[in-house]
């Protein structure tokens, strides 16, 4: 079957990424940085699908990718780094996104170093994140990335009756270690059989949109009668945008709505982020998602079974302590909405089907 060419009405730029990607040429870093390019054109990730045959969820990956990418070419990665990932791996890339510049260019080097995957660029990411915020009074294990992944096993490796399993943890711990420290503490284990139990994590506070009643919509308000006719033409168009409806102003705000559920009225200083699922802590093996978290900035007194959200080198992010930290909170995850999933956006708007 002979393939349809782009459409023909698109800017002329946009139809030349389009067919570049549709015949997968240059690296992968170059088809990321097309498809966030186009995005930002105003194409959907569904229109560069038909056009180019890459599915939403791998445009997704590599755009994503692209960027960590960029930022080990910033943070000056070592050639031979750039030399490996330019070729393949922006899957062990994708997985770096939730580190800094520095932990990124740390974690694809060791990634490199030792011949690690996906798989172990995953837990290497998750390694990293941890270990940075841990007291430094309070481990043997330095501050190198390859201290930082030997922690991770370790402390995995003490959580561990199983033996087999145990032995395992303690074999990945050894071969990451660094410091004669951390391999004091880690050979510990070999004869030192206790069994330390770590708290799991608590559940997010997951909420999702069910009904179409649920699903809230913003109008603006002229004002009150008696009103001028200008008054009435002054109001702006107002356009929703994304499964939240959100609805932008001049400026760089925006405006959402939330159903009247009671964890929302009680919030005293509420502020909403969008973020991907992917990024919160304590997720695992979600599909690709975006939702809507909502922080209540007003309480900031820490607790064990809640999420907090916190400044890590001039940018946000959600963690979960089990102790008490030592940084100051700047407040605390309420909700995480998702989206109400709708298999025909077309079906609510008639109103013949919806009193049927």
């Amino acid at each position: 079957m002979t393939a349809t060419p782009p459409d023909q009405s698109l800017p002329e730029e946009a139809t030349s990424l389009l067919l570049s990607l549709r015949r997968k040429e240059g690296t992968w870093v170059e088809w990321g940085r097309a498809c966030q390019q186009l995005q930002k054109s105003g194409l959907s990730q569904q229109k560069i699908f038909e056009e180019t045959g890459f599915e939403p969820v791998q445009q997704n990956q590599v755009m994503v990718a692209a960027q960590v990418y960029g930022s080990l070419e910033s943070g000056n990665a070592a050639p031979e780094v750039l030399e490996r990932f330019e070729r393949s791996g922006s899957d062990s890339l994708y997985e770096l996104r939730i580190l800094t510049q520095a932990d990124r260019v740390a974690a694809a080097t060791l990634l490199v170093e030792k011949g690690l995957d996906s798989e172990a660029a995953h837990e290497v990411a998750k390694a990293l994140k941890d270990f940075a915020r841990l007291s430094r009074q309070s481990t043997d294990f330095s501050e190198l990335p390859h201290d930082a992944v030997a922690y991770f096993y370790w402390n995995l490796a003490k959580q561990q009756a199983d033996l087999q399993a145990r032995s395992r943890l303690i074999a990945q711990a050894l071969r990451f270690a660094k410091s004669d420290t951390a391999r004091r503490q880690i050979e510990r284990l070999l004869t030192d059989f206790t069994v330390t139990r770590s708290r799991p994590a608590p559940r997010l506070p997951f909420y999702r949109l069910e009904s179409a009643n649920e699903q809230p919509r913003i109008l603006p308000v002229a004002g009150k009668l008696p009103l001028a006719t200008a008054d009435l033409q002054q109001v702006p168009l107002v356009e929703e945008e994304g499964n939240f409806r959100l609805v932008k102003f001049s400026g760089t705000g925006a405006w959402s709505a939330l159903p009247g559920w009671q964890v929302v009225i009680a919030a005293e200083d509420p502020v909403l982020i969008l973020a991907d699922v992917a990024e919160l802590p304590g997720v695992e093996n979600e599909a690709a998602e975006e939702v809507l978290v909502l922080i209540d900035r007003a309480q900031r007194a820490w607790d064990d079974n809640s999420y907090f959200i916190l400044d890590q080198d001039g940018q946000l992010q959600f963690e979960w302590f089990e102790e008490a930290p030592d940084r100051p909170l700047l407040g605390k995850v309420v909700l995480v909405l998702r989206p109400k999933k709708v298999l025909d956006e077309d079906f609510n708007k008639e109103l013949w089907q919806v009193e049927e």
